[in-house]
């Protein structure tokens, strides 16, 4: 039999060989993935986790910096506009570019445009403008993350996916070093020494020199949309008035979720809400704890920032690998119980002070649970996307995961001043329990992909 006939009674192929598998990540759909999640990382930190070091370095109280924080619910309400991204074409850049690269483009514009008057802007003399920036950066990151999913997930079949993911968040994480690390080097580098009269002194100049940075970096993902292939165009009926298109753009994405899990769509929705309920809720009191704790830039741009990163990736990894092996849903209970025990060990260093080895130990656990964590959760709520409502779906289930913590997190500024920061951290972590039941409960219920045409 020649190589080119095919047995109708042979249905296993060959697994490919490492060499093949490996070969994915230079294809041009993964490379085109990577650049992308640089550009979907970038703006994060710099609206929520930086920013917080910012001010806080500025004089500006904790409290007043916790509630800031709800800038970041913009990620937690993009289902409320991802079927217009996932449905409504937009004037010129669609013709021209296509619906996914269209809504990509205006995003980042977005982006660029809000973090230039967040450069501009000094905290002290003018909070009110760079919270409005911060604002137009966040709802332009949500929705460039709205279309992005979208172009991920019609970009390739599903064989594809676990790669395009992986390049994605490997350029996430590679922006979240240079939006985290990067904007603290180049503030660090760009101070005047004469000008500091103590460690911590605020100088708006070197902060605007690296939001200027951070401004021109986001050209990686500008010039990647512009040379990528708009994916396969899929076609879909005209609505014949706006009451139907709003069903078929915003209702009926959710109801087909509803209809394929039931009663236990409730249940998943929850668990989703409240998964990352411990990194989030501490994470945005991260940052001035490094501030009041005396760390300086540069140590919190080497521990945090750059090798915690890279200890994420560690952990996505291992997460990647244990999922393979275990079960998505067993390596999603071991993220929960790793998440929240890490931050125990963040109210241990909150009672030594100053402790640099302390840092880097408390980073290590806390990164890989999270790239542990991260890895399964991303695999569990691509298993009930859609492909039909890939963006609505995707936007909501993203959405309601940062809803709930972000809104807590609101309130950790005024706890911290309230009972400390060890008090803090324990009682985030504690908000991991329920997770736990939740998680086995979630277990038990079977995944189920759309139904074909009865």
């Amino acid at each position: 039999m020649s190589d080119n006939t095919i047995s109708p009674t042979r249905t296993i192929r060959p697994a490919a060989s490492w060499g093949q598998s490996l070969r994915v990540y230079l294809e041009p759909a993964s490379l085109r993935m990577l650049f992308l999640g640089f550009s979907a990382g970038l703006p994060l930190l710099l609206v929520l986790g930086t920013l917080s070091f910012r001010l806080r370095e500025a004089g500006i109280d904790r409290t007043t910096i916790g509630y800031l924080s709800w800038v970041g619910l913009a990620y937690g309400f993009k289902w409320a506009w991802a079927p217009l991204v996932d449905r409504l074409p937009l004037p010129l850049l669609t013709r021209r570019l296509g619906r996914r690269r269209g809504w990509l483009l205006l995003s980042q514009a977005a982006i660029v445009a809000g973090l230039l008057g967040m450069a501009l802007n000094d905290p002290r003399t003018a909070l009110q403008a760079v919270v409005l920036c911060a604002l137009v950066v966040a709802f332009g990151s949500a929705t460039q993350d709205i279309a992005l999913d979208a172009f991920r997930i019609e970009s390739a079949g599903t064989e594809r996916q676990a790669a395009l993911a992986a390049a994605y968040q490997t350029g996430y994480r590679l922006a979240m070093i240079w939006s985290g690390a990067g904007v603290l080097w180049i503030a660090a580098r760009a101070e005047v020494p004469a000008a500091m009269p103590g460690a911590l002194a605020y100088q708006h100049g070197a902060w605007q020199a690296a939001y200027l940075v951070m401004a021109a970096s986001m050209a990686v993902g500008i010039f990647t949309v512009l040379l990528s292939p708009e994916p396969a165009r899929r076609e879909l009926p005209p609505a014949r008035n706006a009451a139907e298109w709003l069903r078929s753009a915003v209702v009926e994405p959710f109801a087909d979720f509803v209809r394929r899990y039931r009663w236990q769509a409730a249940l998943i929705l929850a668990l989703i809400a409240v998964y990352r309920i411990s990194d989030v809720v501490m994470g945005i009191m991260a940052n001035p704890f490094y501030v009041d704790m005396g760390y300086t830039k540069d140590e919190v741009a080497a521990v945090t920032k750059v090798y915690g990163v890279v200890m994420t990736l560690a952990g996505a990894f291992l997460g990647g690998v244990l999922a393979l092996r275990l079960g998505v849903m067993r390596v999603l209970m071991l993220g929960a119980v790793l998440s929240a025990g890490s931050n125990l060990l963040f109210a241990w260093l909150g009672s030594r002070g100053h402790d640099l080895t302390g840092l880097v130990f408390v980073i290590s656990a806390d990164n890989l649970a999270s790239g542990i964590a991260s890895a399964a959760f991303i695999a569990y709520l691509s298993s009930l996307t859609n492909i039909s409502y890939s963006a609505t779906q995707y936007a909501l289930f993203s959405s309601i995961m940062l809803l709930l913590p972000k809104f807590l997190a609101g309130y950790s500024g005024a706890f911290v001043d309230a009972f400390g920061y060890p008090s803090f951290f324990t009682w985030t972590a504690a908000l991991g329990v329920p997770v736990l039941l939740l998680v086995a409960l979630a277990s038990r219920v079977q995944a189920r992909p759309a139904a074909g045409p009865r």
